[in-house]
């Protein structure tokens, strides 16, 4: 199996949720206590594999077939947490976002209409049987959404360079951070953006994050992994990425009124996420 740094991967950053298993019903909680004790549990990368795996075919898969039993496992002051997959579910949200990002011709090559209007419809009969369904990972492509950035501390980054060698381990850069942390963090910068501008796609945006953390066990842990984006950045430039920092800066400087301070800071961030976007078409 080749090392993670030889593949091509796809460039997205990934907002995850550990769970405590106490807040899943008796027969879930069952599975990811079993779950939780395997050694050989799949990566992130595994599910990328399988899911570039299912384009290949004629017609592709564009959604699994079956809802996944996998999931992202880590302990939090000795209680294990679980972060399920749900790729299924996710596979069928993205689908109906793929219209933004690329034009009709374009997306009809890489999914054929037919394919995208029965995997639509799939959806809309699951989503009646299962209405208050959401997953525990959201995924942004060439960037990390601004509004994600609120949730943590530059003091929780935690950044791995990996090896320099051929087939040696990718880079890591995430920062985790308490739910009760996370939600606090989107109170106060709401409080901040809403006294000094108008409605607009970032309050919206940390309104719409918000919303979704309520839905998990109030002892979660909140994840921002840099996931794939450690490819599209160079070294020197991924190190010194304080992306947190930044915004921290920028909402402190709104409560104290000082709009200078603030549109430095969100101006560091433009540039540097207008870098990495302007990366999707450079060749």
């Amino acid at each position: 199996m080749p090392k993670v740094s030889s593949l091509i991967v796809p460039y997205a950053a990934y907002l995850r949720v550990y769970e405590p298993l106490a807040a899943f019903p008796e027969e879930e909680r069952a599975h990811w206590t079993r779950y939780a004790r395997r050694p050989d549990r799949p990566s992130y990368q595994d599910e990328l594999r399988r899911s570039l795996a299912d384009l290949l075919p004629t017609p592709p898969v564009a959604v699994p077939v079956h809802e996944s039993a996998d999931a992202f496992v880590t302990e939090v002051d000795g209680v294990v947490c679980v972060c399920p997959w749900r790729t299924r579910l996710r596979g069928w949200q993205a689908l109906g976002d793929l219209d933004e990002d690329f034009p009709e011709p374009v997306l009809d090559a890489l999914i054929p209409p037919v394919v995208r209007r029965q995997s639509a419809q799939d959806y809309e009969r699951w989503l009646a049987r299962n209405p208050d369904a959401r997953p525990w990972i959201r995924t942004a492509t060439w960037q990390v959404p601004i509004n994600w950035f609120v949730l943590v501390s530059d003091a929780e980054r935690e950044y791995e360079e990996g090896g320099g060698a051929e087939g040696a381990a990718a880079p890591v850069l995430r920062y985790r951070t308490p739910m009760v942390q996370a939600r606090r963090r989107v109170a106060r910068g709401l409080r901040a953006l809403r006294e000094a501008v108008d409605e607009g796609p970032l309050i919206d945006g940390l309104v719409d994050v918000g919303r979704w953390l309520e839905e998990f066990h109030p002892r979660s842990l909140v994840e921002l992994d840099y996931g794939g984006l450690v490819h599209a950045l160079p070294a020197g430039e991924l190190a010194a990425d304080h992306s947190a920092a930044d915004v921290a800066e920028g909402i402190e400087a709104l409560r104290h009124g000082d709009g200078a301070a603030a549109g430095a800071a969100y101006g560091r961030l433009v540039e540097r996420w207008r870098a990495v976007r302007d990366r999707r078409s450079a060749n």
